[in-house]
């Protein structure tokens, strides 16, 4: 016990502020002068900064990078989700399947729904939903299914819109990571019903730290969240006129015209809000598109750099993509063997200045979702890879040369010592200095 706790005082020391060599990154897009161009064209535009031309261009790019008809903004890929969510339009007694292996965003939205969630065990090469697994969770009430393209490697859609497609439920893919993806030479984002995107400061591309987009081919859904992005309500709208009602006068500038005379609503779905994208960050997001293509570069070129090493080692393998499908390497992810190793492996990365993250604790597991009836061992898979094997190493396009040789060369130094010695003693070094 006295030993287990000594491990677990020093990978405490972990969190506390240090400098590393080869850090995880402040920030996951590359920003330049093109980006600044934009901001100040931007303010020197007599033009309005919310509701403006600089949005409508980003989402028509968008749309058409991805392949789907329609894209619509919002302040945030958590804002994205929640809305997404809202066109599934879920009714009590509802059963949704939910992968665990994600950020709390892409199912969090579901606890304010009366739903039965079932949460999906993980494909343990790619940490994404399982096929196999799925079908056994299926039910007559299965209404929709919520999936992510863990770190950017694309999930196995084909198999799992057959089944969809078979049992007649709604797809909904978080594409937070997949960004600059391939999947049989279609792009995440128009693969399944409806999607959500982030454009958050750690993503691929970034609207000035914060912002999201959805994408759908369904003219109705485009037209509902149109609506709740921009304050009004989502409502089925029946249109009569009020026999009780005098007729106004009607001035062309009044905003809401006569409708709000003439029209009735037979049920109001869910209230607006305003999410709007500011014209600063649409500008932005839009240079961003044209970065797109040598951002996914850089980081597949770090990712080949550092699965040379991983496959170096009998003990060790990384997550890739199938020969179908490009990874857009949002995160790097590999796995050891075993939990001993994976904890060695992360702390002799730390002695040598290199910061490591775990992403992400199984949804399931969480306070909430406890709360909610689930449990430790319903997904055991996830739970493995989680707490035993698997780890994330930085993948970042704004890490220099030197940083990058240094990660690998680190990374090698490390797994060769643990090749050597797989029974290291857990130790925390003092800081690196990190290079200038």
């Amino acid at each position: 016990m006295a030993a287990d706790q000594h491990a677990t005082d020093e990978l405490g020391e972990l969190m506390m502020d240090r400098s590393y060599v080869v850090p995880w990154g402040t920030r996951g897009a590359v920003l330049a002068d093109a980006e600044a161009a934009a901001l100040v064209d931007l303010v020197h535009d007599d033009v309005p900064l919310s509701l403006g031309n600089r949005r409508d261009c980003f989402e028509r790019a968008f749309a058409a990078l991805v392949g789907s008809k329609h894209a619509i903004s919002v302040t945030s890929g958590t804002v994205a989700l929640e809305l997404a969510i809202q066109m599934l339009d879920l009714e009590p007694g509802d059963e949704v399947i939910a992968t665990p292996q994600t950020y709390q965003a892409t199912v969090q939205p579901l606890l304010d729904y009366d739903v039965r969630v079932r949460f999906c065990d993980i494909d343990p090469a790619t940490l994404n939903i399982d096929p196999s697994a799925l079908e056994a969770l299926i039910t007559p009430r299965t209404r929709a299914l919520l999936l992510v393209h863990y770190g950017g490697c694309p999930a196995e859609m084909d198999a799992i819109m057959a089944l969809a497609r078979r049992h007649d439920f709604l797809v909904l893919e978080d594409c937070a990571h997949a960004l600059g993806a391939d999947y049989r030479g279609r792009t995440p984002g128009a693969l399944a019903d409806i999607a959500t995107f982030s454009f958050q400061n750690a993503k691929n591309i970034t609207t000035l730290g914060e912002g999201g987009m959805i994408t759908c081919s369904r003219g109705d859904w485009a037209e509902r969240l149109d609506r709740l992005r921009s304050n009004e309500t989502d409502a089925e709208i029946a249109p009569t006129y009020p026999s009780d009602v005098v007729e106004p006068i009607v001035l062309p500038w009044m905003k809401y015209s006569a409708s709000v005379y003439t029209d009735a609503v037979r049920r109001v779905r869910h209230a607006g809000t305003n999410a709007t994208l500011s014209e600063a960050a649409a500008a932005v997001g839009l240079t961003q598109l044209g970065r797109l293509g040598a951002v996914s570069e850089a980081r597949r070129a770090i990712a080949g750099r550092l699965d040379e090493v991983v496959n170096r080692y009998p003990f060790m393998s990384p997550q890739s993509a199938p020969p179908h499908s490009a990874h857009a390497y949002h995160l790097y992810t590999c796995f050891a063997d075993r939990q001993e190793l994976r904890d060695q492996l992360v702390l002799a990365l730390d002695r040598r200045g290199v910061e490591i993250q775990l992403r992400y604790f199984p949804q399931h597991l969480l306070p909430e979702w406890r709360h909610r009836g689930h449990a430790y061992g319903e997904c055991p898979v996830a739970e493995r890879m989680w707490f035993e094997q698997h780890l994330n190493l930085p993948c970042n396009p704004r890490l220099k040369q030197s940083q990058v040789a240094y990660l690998v060369d680190a990374l090698d130094e490390s797994l060769a010592e643990l090749n050597g010695s797989p029974s290291l003693p857990l130790r925390v070094s003092s800081t690196v200095t990190c290079e200038k």
